[in-house]
């Protein structure tokens, strides 16, 4: 760690005026970034992360927000006492921000060349062939390939990971000194996050240059930092150095968010959730912030807020437990573990869907008369069995096929070819009125649980429109009284019947959205990414109630992630997907312990571990997924993968098997 500071945050408060009360998003915050360190700020989202970073910025949104005291020091100038014309050049050239969504930050009508120039001319002041030279240096510095090509594309021509390089090279067009990563790789699937954190290392290293990362994402902290802040309720409440944090938390809202990571480990178990909700920032807080959530809380907490004690020399938390003047209550007893829950495969019922050689294909219309020039195959012979009682894990990065797949099998999209065998009929072959009764069984729960409600419709409407459609429930009475009864099975209370989607966090719309698919009593639910938007906390309280609904109803669920610790935690068997095709598919223990595939071993070796002293290699894999409207001859993964042969690029590898229960598709075991 750096000697010298380079940013010095003290008591800083920033507030937002709605309704009449006052929100006070950053509530007393307090930290120092040195100079080539990298400092992340963790916690929950509405912990205040992001406006931290915006008051740093000085891009509190306005008029409603304003920053009503504290000191920000950059290099020991106050950046809070300058004229909003000169913090204009400390935007871009001494701090540069790298947003959570490059999509929504990046310009749709202007080049990328052009959006990276803008920085470049505003504070280095190159123009016409100087300027274009920096950029596409740039450019190749981010690691884009055919750099001066990309310079004139547009950013939908361009993949997640290759926008969010584009934005890193723009927030470095300046030479800052002090770069502000919100939430860099939370929507990117594990190898291109691999990629991303790879080049930000790289890039800080050559650069000497300090980078505040905020995550809620441990695994990715554990690689990164150097020293870790943990925020709740809009203060920090723990700071520490990464080894000191990660050896021994020291606020059970730290210890908390450990023990809510799911992992193979925990199978047998329910996760460890954190009760409630993070508190409306609108209310003042006389004691402890934390006390309502906390198993640890006793009277102190409730009357007085404890104070920011030292527990090592760099480990500070804001703790009655660590405060050796109180006295300490009795530690509550450890939660009951979730008995009979995990069930092997080899006490599995029988295949309840057959899906065999399912083929979805888009056309590709060009000229004025729309001729089929080509297709997408977006589906390319895909076969799997889901089992009574179990779930399958399809995995893979995004843009593979997962959830066309999963809609395929729903026929929400009308396959090409193939099959999909439920209860010994072909649904592939009936016609929409004859899948109408099919529809009661076959559930889905799609990953953005607001975008699937309709916003105008009161959450009891929005769980009955099924019953109505299917015909359950002979009275509105019965229907309402079966409504109440699912609310409370997914932990909601029936009283929130009458209020509309907005009104409710990311995980309780995701609870809805699973009481809305058990309202019409299904055997099947495909699960599309329903955690993957949400904290780890509130993953661990979504991840809890799927598992006990399953060992309560016997519900069979497919489940599509490309989270793999969620699959260690939930899955009973994996079927891995590369570019349309199951690469690689067998139980749990087969397919996350011992990896055939290179696509799976480097899946698997580039997430995110807390552990970094396993000894593992991570394998990275160079570019993007390629097109599924021209996918490469022979083995679809031999242009990323390091174990490519002759073969790879001729044909594509027959199935080979290591078990009855395990098989993969590559030359390397012909």
């Amino acid at each position: 760690m750096m000697s010298d500071k380079l940013l010095s945050i003290q008591g800083l408060h920033t507030c937002f005026q709605s309704g009449g009360s006052t929100v006070r998003a950053v509530d007393g915050v307090d930290f120092d970034i040195h100079r080539g360190e990298t400092f992340a700020l963790l916690g929950e989202s509405g912990c205040g992360k992001s406006m931290t970073a915006l008051s740093i910025m000085r891009l509190v949104p306005q008029p409603a927000g304003r920053i009503t005291a504290g000191r920000i020091l950059l290099d020991g100038q106050d950046l809070l006492a300058l004229p909003e014309h000169a913090m204009r050049d400390v935007r871009g050239k001494r701090i540069a921000m790298i947003f959570q969504e490059p999509m929504t930050s990046l310009n749709p009508v202007l080049t990328v060349g052009l959006q990276i120039g803008e920085t470049v001319e505003q504070h280095l002041g190159l123009r016409g062939k100087a300027l274009r030279t920096r950029v596409i240096e740039l450019l190749d510095a981010v690691g884009i390939p055919a750099p001066a090509q990309r310079y004139h594309e547009y950013p939908h021509q361009l993949s997640g990971g290759m926008k969010q390089r584009v934005m890193i090279a723009i927030a470095l067009a300046g030479e800052p000194q002090l770069l502000i990563a919100d939430e860099p790789t939370t929507a990117l699937d594990v190898t291109i996050q691999a990629q991303i954190l790879d080049l930000l290392r790289r890039l800080q290293q050559e650069r000497n240059m300090a980078v505040l990362l905020i995550t809620h994402d441990l695994g990715v902290v554990a690689g990164m930092a150097d020293r870790v802040a943990v925020m709740y309720a809009g203060h920090i409440v723990e700071q520490a150095s990464r080894a000191d944090f990660f050896a021994d938390p020291g606020h059970p809202y730290s210890r908390k968010l450990f023990e809510s990571l799911p992992t193979m480990g925990k199978r047998d178990r329910q996760l460890a959730v954190i009760k409630g909700s993070v508190p409306s920032l609108a209310r003042e807080f006389p004691a402890c912030r934390f006390e309502d959530r906390c198993d640890f809380a006793w009277q102190l907490c409730r009357d007085k807020a404890p104070r920011w004690l030292a527990i090592r020399p760099d480990h500070h938390a804001r703790c009655h437990l660590n405060d050796p003047d109180v006295g300490k209550p009795a530690a509550p007893a450890a939660a009951a573990a979730m008995a009979g829950t995990e069930s092997a495969v080899a006490n599995a019922g029988g295949t309840l869907v057959e899906v065999d050689g399912l083929q979805v294909f888009f056309p590709i219309h060009t000229g004025l008369f729309k001729r089929t020039a080509g297709h997408v195959r977006a589906v390319d012979g895909v076969s799997i069995q889901l089992r009574v009682g179990q779930t399958l894990a399809l995995v893979g990065e995004s843009g593979c096929g997962k959830t066309t797949a999963g809609k395929g099998i729903l026929q929400l999209i009308r396959p090409t070819a193939g099959s999909v065998r439920y209860n010994g009929n072909d649904l592939t072959r009936i016609s929409a009125r004859q899948m109408r009764p099919y529809r009661a069984d076959l559930q889905i729960i799609f990953q953005d649980p607001y975008s699937s409600m309709n916003p105008r419709m009161m959450v009891a409407d929005i769980i009955e429109e099924g019953m109505l459609a299917q015909r359950i429930g002979r009275t509105a009475g019965e229907r309402h009284a079966r409504i109440d009864e699912l609310l409370a099975q997914v932990g909601l209370s029936p009283e929130i019947k009458r209020r509309y989607p907005h009104e409710f966090s990311g995980g309780q719309r995701q609870r809805i959205c699973i009481a809305r698919a058990l309202a019409v009593n299904p055997k099947v639910i495909i699960c599309d990414e329903p955690t993957s938007a949400l904290d780890v906390s509130v993953q661990a309280q979504i991840l809890n109630l799927l598992k006990k609904l399953q060992a309560e109803l016997g519900l069979s669920y497919l489940f599509i992630t490309h989270n793999l610790s969620v699959v260690e935690y939930l899955a009973d068997e994996v079927a891995v997907m590369y570019l349309g095709r199951i690469v690689e598919r067998g139980t749990v223990e087969d397919v996350m312990k011992r990896p055939q595939h290179p696509y799976t071993q480097a899946l698997l070796s580039a997430i995110p571990q807390i552990d970094n002293d396993t000894g593992r290699t991570v394998i990275r894999l160079e570019g993007d997924l390629p097109s599924s409207s021209d996918p490469p001859r022979g083995c679809h993964f031999h242009p990323r993968c390091p174990q490519a042969m002759a073969v790879c690029r001729q044909d594509y590898p027959a199935r080979t098997a290591f078990s009855d229960s395990h098989s993969t598709h590559c030359f390397l075991y012909k």
